[in-house]
């Protein structure tokens, strides 16, 4: 018997096919890659030349307007403070939360209870921001009222609880809860999967070690995710200072700074005040409105940055 061979054109052919395929799959994959990025990237600098050219004229209106306040920073600069409370507020109430959720799917729950309590958290996620205005304004508020005298008659010597209370319970402490609830299944989600992806070996060497339940995720688990959290919290900021409908339905606010969160008398943020005073406005109103978006936008991309800077640090400390 003889041995038949491959002709030597058939197997060269052959063996340059399979690398002439990889090559055009990846560069295929690299336009992809190539051309979704510079879309990002030019619909973020569309965004902030609209911003800049139409809410530039703004700056310049006459200081009349801002009253009480007498320059365009004397008016924007409540609303900041308005957006920020709410923002920590929300972030106060939703992040221990949002670990403990993502800590107990990912770690304690057997499966036939982990998947269906995932799903739901998920299911948040989908709610449209209006229904949680509506939810929030005329049903939670009447609940966090009759919280809000509680906390007066027991901490009314704090400023943030000072009376008297409102009594339709549409306050920023009322707003806050209801961006907690819509940030919520942003954090937990990232969480969720950055815990699920801790090395097993870690954690099964911890126990062996003698380490309880706790005592493994605190030494094998958050160590590994503390930078996927620090990125799921920004996340979440990021939502809770953009938000718009919900807060704006939530409060009837004045751009004012005050600590009380129980009050009548609340600091708006700038995303509802664009929302609840742009459709009457005139048009120097409006390039102000626009331009105090402008100082959303910077203020968010810098709280993104140094977010993306903090979890960085972390994961270089890792891996040393």
């Amino acid at each position: 018997m003889t041995a038949t061979s491959t002709p030597p054109e058939a197997s060269s052919a052959d063996g340059l096919e399979g690398p002439r395929r990889s090559a055009l799959g990846d560069r295929v994959f690299r336009g992809l890659s190539l051309g979704s990025g510079l879309v990002i990237m030019l619909a973020l600098a569309g965004v902030f030349v609209f911003l800049a050219i139409e809410g530039a004229p703004g700056l310049n209106v006459d200081p009349s307007f801002y009253n009480p306040s007498t320059s365009f920073w004397g008016y924007v600069g409540p609303l900041i403070y308005g957006t920020i409370l709410a923002a920590v507020i929300a972030l106060i109430f939703a992040v221990p939360l949002a670990i403990g959720i993502a800590l107990f799917i990912s770690h304690y729950a057997p499966r036939r209870i982990a998947t269906p309590v995932a799903y739901l958290i998920d299911l948040l996620a989908a709610v449209p921001s209006v229904v949680y205005g509506l939810w929030g304004g005329r049903e939670l508020a009447r609940h966090v009222g009759d919280v809000q005298v509680w906390l007066n008659d027991w901490f009314g010597w704090l400023p943030f609880f000072e009376g008297p209370p409102s009594e339709s319970g549409r306050t920023i402490l009322t707003a806050g809860l209801v961006l907690a609830i819509m940030v919520l299944p942003i954090v937990t989600a990232i969480c969720r999967e950055i815990f699920a992806r801790t090395p097993r070996l870690h954690e099964e060497a911890a126990l062996a070690l003698g380490a309880t339940r706790w005592e493994t995720v605190r030494y094998a688990v958050f160590p590994y995710a503390r930078s996927g959290m620090v990125s799921a919290v920004m996340l979440g900021l990021g939502r809770a200072l953009g938000e718009t409908m919900a807060v704006a339905m939530v409060l009837s606010a004045s751009p004012l700074v005050t600590l009380n969160l129980i009050s009548g008398s609340n600091p708006a943020t700038i995303a509802s005040n664009i929302a609840v005073n742009y459709k009457e406005a005139t048009p120097d109103k409006q390039a102000v409105l626009i331009a105090t978006g402008l100082v959303l936008f910077a203020f968010t991309f810098a709280v993104n940055f140094l977010a993306r800077y903090i979890a960085g640090r972390s994961e270089r400390r890792l891996a040393r």
